[in-house]
């Protein structure tokens, strides 16, 4: 199956996530839920994590076969101190927080590939997903 057939069959769910991280912004270093959220995913793609850097980053490192290679694939989660005025049904639900740059569709992109490639395996090494928090700062 090629690779955009796959993943336009999980766009629905990928819009959902970036919609639930757009309502639920957090501020640098302080994206718990953010963070939950992440791992959630990956545990759920079964991929395994590891939780805690710089307080609430999130990498999830996914191996296949026998090569010794790896890339790591990074995105930033947190959010900045604006106000949002947009209206929209998935805007955010904290007073002065907003995902006004584009981590969110950022962290759901990275979720969608480590989903498709856990799915597919379709890589010999090992891939490193990066969420990084506070990158803002």
């Amino acid at each position: 199956m090629p690779i955009l057939s796959r993943i336009a069959d999980f766009h629905d769910d990928m819009t959902t996530w970036r919609r639930n991280i757009h309502a639920h912004p957090e501020m640098a270093f302080d994206e718990r839920r953010t963070s939950d959220f992440v791992a959630a995913r990956l545990e759920q793609f079964g991929v395994p994590i590891h939780r805690g850097l710089a307080g609430t980053g999130v990498v999830g490192s996914l191996r296949f076969g026998t090569s010794a290679r790896a890339i790591a694939l990074r995105a930033d989660m947190d959010a900045l101190p604006i106000v949002e005025k947009t209206g929209c049904d998935h805007a955010s639900t904290r007073a002065g927080v907003m995902h006004a740059c584009g981590h969110d569709g950022h962290t759901t992109m990275l979720l969608g590939a480590a989903r498709y490639l856990s799915e597919t395996r379709n890589f010999d090494g090992t891939v490193h997903f990066v969420f990084q928090p506070g990158e803002e700062k």
